[in-house]
């Protein structure tokens, strides 16, 4: 069987040109793909979610890596079973028959060679479901073109707008620039929300922005940029679930949960802006428990 791997990759923002044939990029990725959970999902925003549950296919590795990855176990410690791309469109169509209302593919960028072909395959055999899209937002403008016509939803994050806290926490002093641009192609391609009778997003963009402690300026930063956006050309999403985990104690301001007043800072700023006709995290939802457990279900 020929081998699905990239021989110079440079699928993320990282470019790190490395032969996957033989060995792993800088994102951890290596020549065989690997996921760590496919099962229907209840925590993402509720016109995702719904009744009956996203249909998330979690993937090993990530181009970003981030010091405080809720998921940490699969994107830094690469936890998950190897499959081939048949198994994956399997998988989806397995998802589909559960009554899914999407396939939610989350981090799935480093192992594009292998999802394109699958959905493919997937669509082949019947399954109508619409695709989202879970990313960092550090994507290349080449995988929001590649993805164009395949993805329905984007559900994507805007982490930063500063260098100095993107380098830190997450290893990529370009985050901003390179995700911004990403976000623009995004919007562009997907166009404004389209909702169902349901309620049920069937394209579009959510933006998420996940406060984190200390960092208020930051993210009133965001805010403010998304708030530059052409009015009613996606929907933003404020979340409060951080939780310290991985690597954050190493980074003192990371080593706890956000206090009711910054939160409360951050969704102020985001009501004086105009950021209403979307989604708001209660302070509650920082909570261990909404990580799902990597056991390899359904994979």
């Amino acid at each position: 069987m020929e081998s699905l791997a990239p021989a110079r990759c440079a699928l993320c923002p990282r470019r790190c040109k490395a032969d996957r044939r033989t060995g792993t990029g800088a994102c951890g990725a290596g020549g065989v793909l690997k996921a760590a959970r496919a099962a229907p999902h209840f925590w993402e925003e509720p016109c995702i979610s719904g009744s009956r549950g996203s249909g998330a296919v979690f993937f090993s590795h990530c181009p970003l890596g981030c010091c405080y990855c809720q998921n940490y176990a699969i994107s830094a410690g690469g936890l998950g079973r190897e499959i081939d791309a048949g198994r994956l469109a399997e998988i989806f169509l397995e998802l589909a028959a559960k009554g899914v209302h999407n396939l939610n593919l989350v981090t799935a960028t480093q192992w594009l060679p292998w999802v394109l072909p699958a959905l493919q395959e997937a669509r082949r055999q019947g399954c109508r479901l619409p695709v989202v899209y879970n990313t960092s937002g550090y994507e290349t403008a080449e995988t929001v073109r590649a993805l164009d016509g395949v993805v329905d939803v984007w559900l994507a994050d805007v982490k930063y707008v500063s260098p100095a806290l993107s380098r830190e926490y997450s290893g990529a002093e370009d985050y901003f620039a390179v995700c911004s641009e990403a976000v623009g192609r995004m919007i562009a391609q997907a166009g404004g929300p389209v909702y169902d009778e349901e309620g049920l997003m069937r394209r579009g963009v959510i933006l998420r922005h996940l406060a984190l402690p200390g960092a208020l300026a930051d993210s009133k930063a965001v805010l403010r940029w998304m708030a530059s956006l052409p009015a009613g050309s996606f929907v933003p999403s404020l979340m409060s679930q951080y939780t310290p985990f991985y690597k954050a104690a190493e980074h003192k301001p990371l080593g706890r949960r956000i206090s009711s007043w910054e939160y409360r800072q951050v969704i102020d700023t985001a009501v004086e802006l105009g950021l209403t006709n979307g989604y708001m995290q209660q302070k509650s939802s920082a909570r261990e428990e909404y990580t799902p457990p990597f056991d390899l279900s359904g994979v």
